[in-house]
């Protein structure tokens, strides 16, 4: 029984930072990447959809994206989803692509990136502890209801302890890697 809870968990964290990374990914750097776009969307039809479902996102160069979408009637709406969106880019359309220069960082908001990326790691962070509290709850709870024996609690618990350390190691990597990236000029 306690044995189920092990892998669930681990499931559960590697979720966790697999969401970590992609809130990372959409953080701006000083480089172009197709990344930057994922979090925007584009009223297609009426409905709200991601910029990589109705357009092709490449970056030619470092510092340049450009978009193409499949259909050439929505390059204004998307222009104007890529205006309001809060990246700071400025698109510029010649009536087939996107093109979006990516302009250089300032050092103030490179800092203001990087406040950012801790606040972000450190909720990664959170969320693992709580997942682990969670699966100790359980745990707590098959001992109680004589399910698991308390040397097997003991034993998964200290597992489990690990297994949390390696995750929050894992994501102060992310995140220390992300900064550097920020911080690079």
């Amino acid at each position: 029984m306690a044995d189920g809870v092990l892998p669930e968990t681990e499931s559960k964290m590697q979720k966790a930072v697999e969401i970590l990374k992609r809130d990372l990914a959409g953080i701006r750097t000083g480089r172009a990447s197709p990344a930057l776009l994922q979090n925007v969307k584009v009223d297609y039809y009426g409905v709200p959809t991601p910029v990589n479902q109705i357009a092709g996102v490449s970056a030619p160069e470092p510092r340049l994206l450009v978009v193409q979408p499949y259909d050439r009637s929505i390059l204004s709406t998307l222009e104007k989803a890529i205006m309001k969106s809060d990246l700071g880019l400025t698109p510029s359309n010649d009536g087939s692509v996107i093109r979006l220069p990516i302009p250089p960082l300032s050092e103030e908001r490179r800092k203001e990136l990087v406040r950012l990326v801790r606040k972000r790691v450190e909720e990664a962070k959170v969320a693992l502890r709580n997942i682990r509290r969670d699966a100790v709850e359980t745990l707590r709870t098959q001992e109680k209801n004589k399910e698991i024996s308390q040397d097997e609690h003991n034993r998964v618990n200290v597992q489990l302890q690990k297994v949390t350390d390696s995750f929050i190691a894992q994501t102060s990597k992310i995140g220390e890697t992300k900064e550097a990236e920020l911080l690079e000029s």
